[in-house]
């Protein structure tokens, strides 16, 4: 295995996986932005006032892109399972 074969499998690894937790994360810090700023402007100061919207719309987002989410993880592995015989010889 040459040097660019093992940096190109790290960066598509490194891009999925940039890419699966933007898709988890992003929603989730919109969430907690908008309840942050509803909690600066009426000086409410509960914990799980900012908890507990960001879990139940980080729970709808994995419901939602669940299934994508799974499909490019194992697409990834296909590629990398497939790409074994180059990698070796």
């Amino acid at each position: 295995m040459t040097p660019e074969i093992a940096l190109s499998l790290f960066a598509d690894g490194l891009y999925l996986t940039v890419l699966l937790v933007l898709v988890i994360v992003g929603p989730s810090l919109a969430v907690g932005l908008i309840v942050s700023m509803f909690q600066a402007a009426t000086q409410i100061n509960e914990q799980t006032l900012s908890f507990l919207p960001r879990l139940i719309v980080m729970l709808i987002t994995i419901m939602i892109a669940g299934p994508w989410m799974a499909s490019e993880l194992m697409d990834f592995f296909d590629r990398l399972f497939n790409a074994i015989p180059q990698l070796i010889g």
